[in-house]
């Protein structure tokens, strides 16, 4: 006799909740992931730059790689972000207030009605709701909203009683932000960003860094990869710095923008060598030099944020120049002081500096304060001023003489009485160069046009010589 088998029947469990989808029920809508889990340690590609909006069973996904060891790196990356994420105040929507896209279908619920019971939607400060919008099952849709439709929305009963009321903000998705960094010093670096897109909405920023290329001993010590938050600091917003990095180190930055509607983020990779800047110098200070008009004396010391250390070193540069003038003159040293040797005697001159690393690592800082000096006068030229300032005034006290004078009045320069001598003589000199020249050429030439006239005697000479002999002696 064969036994049949009934075919079991599946027990399901009773919600305890609401009511579950069927088979034939519709799924339900993706539920947003919270705004503040998504990112605040996540760090892929380099270089890479990612929006996330609502996401619905991502963690769902199989992650296989051919490289072994990567699970247990993951692993360790994703305690790393949970750890990070709830150290991070998740973004709650305020109490009646409720975001929306630009362009995007908006749909304003009124929690209090009954179902199936008629609602009135008003909008406060207006006489009509905007245009295109439709009351559907109690529920106010406003289609392609518009900046203009934010505003403040109320249903109410069939009586006009007040069921519900919600603020309504309208915004954009966040941008990829804009991130520069930069290091004062070489043991702290300071990053600053600003955002691609305007939101209109509430906006947040949760920074991150990551340092690359860990030692041995490091990846023991740190085994989620050395994530650490970049200090935001209130007072100056849209700056966070890190402290106690190493110079000789690469890090990778992560800056994620959230708001209601979702986040963005840049990934930008870092070393110390490329964006050391040092602040400008300080207490510059420019003096003239006693006895010598055409010299300055300038000193100034390090930047306070510069360690004082002997490995790290600074370099200057130093640019001058007259006030009257546009041009800059520019001296490097790697002195703390230096000596102007060629200005201009009596005018006032500005002077600034700037810093470098001694290995010519990172930027030039930016220019320091400027400060002003002028170099003393010619001695010369100043008691050749004052007799002149003393005769004009000796013969302002006498009476004008009504006969002319005959000597001529002289308004020369000492200074340009010595250069007209001194080239004149320079002058003298090449003439007189010129003459010694010609005279050796011209002796010379007559030199030898009396050699070559003593040439055909002497050949005569000889040939007498010759023929006066025996022909048995010239044999």
């Amino acid at each position: 006799m064969e036994r049949r088998r009934r075919p079991r029947r599946l027990r399901t469990a009773r919600p305890t909740g609401p009511s579950q989808p069927g088979a034939g029920a519709p799924p339900p809508a993706p539920l947003p992931v919270p705004r503040s889990r998504l990112l605040p340690g996540f760090f892929p590609a380099p270089g890479s730059a990612e929006r996330h909006g609502e996401i619905a069973a991502a963690p769902r996904r199989k992650m296989h790689s051919p490289i072994p060891g990567l699970g247990r790196v993951m692993v360790f990356l994703a305690a790393a972000l949970t750890s990070a994420s709830l150290a991070v105040p998740e973004d709650r929507e305020e109490e009646g207030v409720q975001y929306g896209q630009v362009g995007t279908d908006v749909t304003l619920s009124c929690a209090g009605a009954h179902a199936g019971s008629p609602v009135q939607w008003r909008r406060a400060g207006a006489a009509a709701l905007p245009e295109g919008s439709a009351i559907w099952q109690g529920a106010l849709v406003l289609p392609h909203a518009s900046l203009a439709t934010a505003g403040t929305y109320s249903c109410h009963g069939e009586d006009g009683g007040l069921l519900h009321a919600v603020s309504l903000q309208l915004g954009y998705l966040p941008g990829v932000p804009f991130v520069s960094c930069r290091a004062s010093d070489y043991e702290n670096f300071s990053c600053s960003w600003t955002s691609s897109v305007e939101t209109f909405l509430p906006t947040r920023y949760i920074t991150t860094y990551r340092k690359k290329l860990l030692t041995g001993e490091e990846k023991r010590r740190n085994k989620n990869g050395h994530v650490g938050p970049c200090l935001q600091d209130p007072s100056r917003p849209g700056t966070c710095t890190v402290h106690g990095s190493e110079f000789w180190s690469s890090y990778r930055l992560n800056i994620t923008e959230v708001n209601p509607l979702g986040s963005s983020f840049r990934l930008l990779d870092i070393t110390m060598q490329a964006i050391i800047k040092p602040d400008p110098p300080e207490g510059l200070v420019v003096e003239p030099i006693p006895l010598a008009p055409r010299r300055l004396h300038v000193s100034w010391k390090y930047p306070s944020s510069w360690p004082k250390e002997p490995h790290f070193q600074l370099r200057f540069r130093l640019q001058y120049r007259p006030v009257i003038h546009r041009s800059w003159s520019v001296v490097e040293t790697v002195n703390l002081s230096e000596v102007i040797t060629d200005a201009f005697a009596g005018l006032e001159h500005v002077v600034q500096v700037s810093a470098k690393d001694f290995l010519d690592a990172g930027n030039w800082s930016e220019w320091s304060a400027e400060a002003r000096a002028t170099p003393v006068r010619d001695p010369a030229t100043v008691a050749s001023e004052e007799t002149t300032t003393d005769t004009s005034l000796e013969s302002l006290a006498e009476e004008p003489s009504q006969a002319p004078n005959p000597e001529p009045i002289n308004h020369s320069d000492p200074l340009e009485k010595t250069a007209v001598l001194v080239s004149l003589g320079i002058f003298a000199f090449f003439v007189l160069a010129a003459v010694l020249i010609i005279t050796i050429l011209i002796w010379l030439r007559v030199r030898k046009h009396g050699k070559d006239k003593t040439k055909p005697h002497n050949f005569l000479v000889a040939a007498t010589h010759l023929k006066a002999l025996p022909k048995a002696q010239i044999l």
